[in-house]
């Protein structure tokens, strides 16, 4: 017995030791509770389990909110563990548990730190809180049977306010080292230094204090969802009044608290966009508040809701020139995997022909996932510079600003690619293409980079496979806007400008790349500006793991390709030339030069 207390006492003060100086410190709290909570929110918003990252000898989970100071700097330290300790059964996740927690913003701290294992969001706390983690960057190891064995600080000269320790105890690999050889954690526990973390966000709002529907909420619900939730939108359920939201209301509660509606894949620290759907603070925190009061309808009849507009009877562009519609009907079965279409609509544009706006209009947007649109003249090869613009439900169309002008030259018939996906029921369907033509003089003729790369393949089992890919403006140049393009196995996207002196500017940054929202990001007018021999550089991975929960095939080697089950890379930066001036004169009626 004597032996034990020695023994308990000398591991007490060679923790104290190493332990960073009192002043800025707070012990971890009481001892983790007896249940652990095991499921998180990953950077697809799905539920997931830590079972899920694979069988493992030892399982790391960091709690890191990116806003801490330390965050970068564990995360890399992990990145880089991670990667040392893969072979030998260590699984790794990140998850932000603190209040407000966002899908893209952890997902773009793992980006950052070059991460290659699973981030997502802690929802609520729950696996911090069933750990006792009252700090973050924390980092708890837990065996093979799932029970802790170590939690604290990833190294000792991990510290706030101070350069990093040198020869500091690598405490997390050191806890690591010991469950790997089998024998007890020699420190189970350490202090960290870090961001105090705040977990319950449970709401004060009172029925009588919350927000109402007539007093606002309806028209940020209308403002923001029913592009998709309203009449003839994409979405399943329309929000249009508040009988129709005040149902849902749970359903709106958890998206809009997760982060996932609106939906919106950019990240805040890369670009500001005009078209981004995030809800500001403000307009999130006043939904969140109607709706954990209750869904509280207030006076409809002094702010009655809108008229609902007719169902799908107008163009988004307004009453396109001209309406070119494929032949027939595409048939599609009730269930099973759809093959890519090529459709070419039955039109030979005479004359150059230049438009200021573009909507690819679906008869039936249930069964389509997406579609490309470009043209091609006959007997010629399609090339990349051919691409017009895409479709996705939900998405923006393709409208320029006043002076500007896309051609599509003499000779050209316009073709679709798309991708359909089975709803269950056999359905049919028939594309329609609106075009606007200018109305004033136009200027500047849009253009297009690709920067894309055809030549990678994927290894099997690979979490986060790097492509890159580089394009030179030759001239100086005004961006519109940039759409990026991957497949299942589609991670992340980082999109910076090289500057001739070598400045360097981060232009888009999609940490969370999601297959179903292939949105476009788009600048205000005249702000972003490029100099002639600029470089954009595109670095893509791809996640053909396991954990990827839409990965078809993880074993398989994945090589560039039309399909599903293939890859691809492309980034398409919008763009004008600043010394163009082409002062051309278009006819309304046929978008032909006068």
């Amino acid at each position: 017995m004597r032996r034990k207390l020695y023994n308990w006492v000398a591991a007490a003060i060679l923790a104290a030791l190493q332990s960073p100086a009192a002043g800025a410190l707070s012990l971890q709290g009481p001892q983790p509770t007896r249940r652990l909570a095991r499921s998180f929110l990953d950077s697809h918003y799905l539920v997931r389990t830590l079972a899920e990252l694979g069988p493992a000898r030892a399982s790391v989970v960091l709690f890191v909110a990116p806003d801490c100071p330390l965050a970068l700097r564990a995360l890399t330290l992990l990145a880089d563990l991670e990667r040392q300790l893969r072979d030998r059964g260590v699984r790794f996740v990140a998850l932000d548990p603190s209040l407000g927690a966002s899908v893209v913003e952890i997902s773009a701290a793992g980006v950052a730190a070059g991460a290659e294992f699973p981030m997502g969001v802690d929802e609520g706390g729950a696996i911090a809180r069933s750990l006792s983690v009252i700090r973050t960057p924390t980092v708890c190891v837990l065996d093979e049977q799932g029970e802790r064995v170590y939690c604290g600080r990833v190294d000792a000269g991990l510290r706030l306010g101070s350069e990093p320790v040198p020869d500091a105890r690598a405490d997390l690999r050191e806890a690591l080292e010991d469950l790997l050889a089998l024998r007890a954690v020699r420190v189970p526990s350490t202090i960290v230094d870090g961001c105090l973390l705040t977990l319950d966000g449970a709401s004060q709002a009172t029925a009588a204090a919350a927000p109402t529907w007539a007093d606002g909420v309806g028209t940020l619900v209308r403002e923001h969802c029913a592009v998709c939730h309203g009449p003839g939108g994409a979405a399943p359920f329309d929000l249009w009044a508040h009988r129709d939201a005040s149902r849902r209301v749970d359903r709106i509660e958890e998206v809009v608290r997760r982060g996932q509606m609106p939906p919106w894949h950019a990240s805040e620290r890369a670009g500001t966009f005009v078209n981004s759907r995030r809800l500001d603070d403000a307009a999130r925190e006043k939904i969140l508040a109607w709706a954990k009061a209750g869904a509280p309808s207030g006076d409809l009849s002094l702010h009655p809701d809108p008229e609902r507009p007719a169902k799908a009877t107008g163009w988004r562009i307004g009453e396109p020139d001209l309406v070119l519609t494929q032949l027939g009907r595409t048939k599609l079965p009730a269930s099973g995997i759809v093959p890519y279409q090529y459709i070419v609509v039955p039109h030979v544009f005479s004359e150059d022909t230049w438009v200021e706006a573009v909507e690819i209009r679906p008869e039936d947007s249930r069964a389509v996932h997406h579609a490309n649109l470009g043209w091609v003249q006959l007997g010629r090869e399609f090339t990349p510079e051919n691409f017009i613009t895409g479709y996705v439900p939900g998405g923006d169309v393709y409208e320029l600003d006043p002076g500007q002008a896309y051609m599509i030259p003499a000779g050209a018939v316009l073709g679709l690619q798309a991708h359909f996906v089975t709803t269950g029921e056999a359905l049919s369907n028939r594309f329609s293409i609106g075009l606007r033509f200018p109305r004033t003089a136009v200027a500047k003729r849009a253009r297009h980079l690709e920067i894309s790369n055809s030549r990678f393949t994927i290894a099997p089992f690979a979490p986060a496979q790097t492509v890159e890919a580089t394009r030179r403006f030759t001239g100086d140049a005004t961006g519109i806007g940039m759409f990026v393009h991957m497949h299942l196995r589609g991670r992340d996207v980082d999109v910076r400008e090289i500057d001739p002196d070598g400045r360097e500017e981060a232009l888009l940054l999609v940490p969370n790349y999601d297959f179903d929202w292939q949105s476009s990001y788009r600048w205000a007018k005249n702000t972003k500006r490029f100099p002639a021999q600029a470089r954009v550089k595109a670095t893509a991975r791809f996640d053909n793991s396991k954990f990827n929960p839409f990965n078809p095939d993880p074993s398989a080697r994945v090589r560039v390709g039309q399909e599903t089950v293939d890859e691809m890379m492309y980034v398409f930066l919008f763009y004008t030339l600043d010394q163009e001036n082409l002062g051309l004169q278009i006819d309304p009626r046929s978008g032909g030069v006068r």
